[in-house]
């Protein structure tokens, strides 16, 4: 079982909070469904196999991230980080650039998607932006040979606020947009 693109996930998620409201060392927790855990997993396991396979990836990460917890319900994981796993992400890891330009650029009051797609752009020549509808977004943004990040950015304009979601390019084929 590979853990890596779990551990890299929940760093990455961990690291966008930081840019988003600071660093702060305390209990992280994140929610997965047992699908999405499966795939950055690459297996197709249970949830009770799951289970199990939590507590294997908490001995994994234990010396960077400390005692992972995981508790399920319903297929629905809930990923319990100690404060170290924080720690770890402000003393080890730097944002990227892109990341830090775009949750700066979105964070402003009547942030325009011109804007937001320059800060796209200013990264990248390969951007694929695609206009939605019946998916609750506005727009559809990622970066197409997956550099600098391979998420998919869900933007949509509500009053004078950019609201955005970030998914895995699997967990956006789910959702069956």
């Amino acid at each position: 079982m590979n853990f890596k693109k779990l551990e890299n996930n929940l760093l990455d998620m961990i690291q966008e909070q930081q840019v988003k409201i600071g660093y702060m060392s305390g209990v992280t927790r994140f929610y997965y469904p047992l699908q999405s855990l499966n795939r950055l997993l690459g297996t197709e396991l249970t949830e009770e196999e799951m289970q199990h396979a939590m507590e294997e990836f908490s001995d994994y990460a234990c010396d960077r991230l400390g005692k992972v917890t995981a508790s399920s319900k319903n297929g629905r994981f809930c990923i319990t980080l100690p404060p170290q796993a924080s720690d770890y992400v402000h003393e080890n890891r730097k944002p990227s650039e892109f990341l830090v330009r775009f949750i700066g650029t979105v964070a402003r009051h009547g942030c325009t998607l011109d804007e937001v797609m320059d800060v796209f752009r200013a990264y990248s020549d390969h951007v694929h932006v695609e206009k939605t509808t019946g998916t609750g977004f506005d727009y559809l943004v990622y970066f197409e040979d997956g550099i600098p990040d391979d998420y998919r950015y869900c933007l949509s304009l509500e009053g004078e606020h950019m609201i955005y979601h970030k998914f895995t390019p699997g967990d956006y084929e789910d959702f069956g947009f």
